[in-house]
């Protein structure tokens, strides 16, 4: 493509996974301003702040730049170790209530999506009902949204392996499963596709994207490391493009690409979030992870 990329999409990074600092409400979150000083971002998405000072910071670096948000409550779940599909049902509330807690945040922040996952996977024995438990929870959450305002809820696709994330959603087939029925109660739900967690599933972006496509309303962009047990990126961890243990570089990107854009994803009216989830590794720093995103994008963009 000649034309670039933020004309068909909302190019953002997630914030938390950059500085992981963030990743648990605090730390210092003022390094949001470096991605929404830079001209090649379009959108920044940020994770719960529990400093009411630090979260007007940054509610007024988003307002004074214009760039779009999106809140991702993924961290609020992970780092308590909280399940939204626990069969335990006074678990599951335990889980949800915890989401709805930060709801507020994100409104005050003015994002225009709120992303979670999915918890455990389970048995096969087991897997119907964490199934609906799952999208009783989608559907609270979904409504308790809706009470706030007009936010989306997105559900986020994982892994189902030991070393990774290990989730109930999980496969996308399921996804479209689980979307089909949550959109009968809370119609602006969707998923979203990450291309980290895809080699992951054992999914390539066109099995995954046919699996459930017409659910799609937000994509991430970045790389895995598989079965080397030995690496301190195994898993998901989102290392930086194309290290050589990794799994995607610009060929797996531009392929990725293509998927969304012929799936008419990525588009001029739209714009959908499209955003790097990277962190630092090793002796990289946050600002050569940053350039090395844009570098590898840019030559997937233009294969495409």
């Amino acid at each position: 493509m000649k034309e670039p990329i933020q004309d068909y999409a909302t190019v953002g990074l997630v914030h938390f996974m950059l500085w992981k600092d963030c990743i648990k409400g605090g730390g210092d979150p003022s390094s949001v301003n470096t991605i929404l000083d830079d001209p090649y971002f379009g959108g920044v998405e940020v994770t719960w702040i529990n400093d009411d000072a630090q979260r007007k910071m940054v509610g007024d670096s988003i307002k004074r730049t214009g760039k779009s948000v999106a809140f991702g409550a993924q961290p609020v779940l992970l780092t308590q170790k909280l399940d939204i599909n626990h069969l335990d049902e006074s678990e599951r509330k335990k889980a949800v209530e915890a989401v709805v807690s930060v709801i507020p945040q994100a409104y005050e922040l003015g994002a225009r999506g709120f992303g979670v996952l999915s918890g455990k996977a389970v048995e096969a024995s087991q897997h119907g009902a964490a199934m609906e438990q799952l999208v009783k929870s989608l559907v609270e959450i979904g409504t308790e949204l809706k009470r706030h305002g007009d936010m989306p809820l997105v559900l986020e696709t994982f892994d189902q392996l030991d070393y990774g994330k290990n989730c109930l959603i999980g496969p996308n087939r399921d996804a479209a499963t689980i979307a089909k029925e949550v959109r009968k109660s809370v119609p602006s739900f969707g998923l979203m596709l990450d291309l980290s967690h895809l080699p992951l599933q054992g999914e390539t972006p066109q099995q995954a994207w046919e699996a459930a496509g017409e659910y799609v309303v937000h994509a991430h962009i970045g790389n895995c490391v598989m079965n080397q047990p030995e690496h301190p990126m195994n898993g998901d961890e989102h290392p930086p493009f194309c290290i050589p243990e990794g799994e995607n570089c610009v060929d797996e990107l531009t392929e990725y690409l293509k998927v969304l854009l012929d799936a008419g994803f990525l588009n001029k009216e739209r714009k959908p979030f499209l955003s790097f989830e990277v962190c630092v590794f090793g002796e990289w720093t946050q600002d050569e992870v940053i350039k090395q995103s844009k570098e590898t994008l840019d030559k997937a963009w233009a294969r495409v």
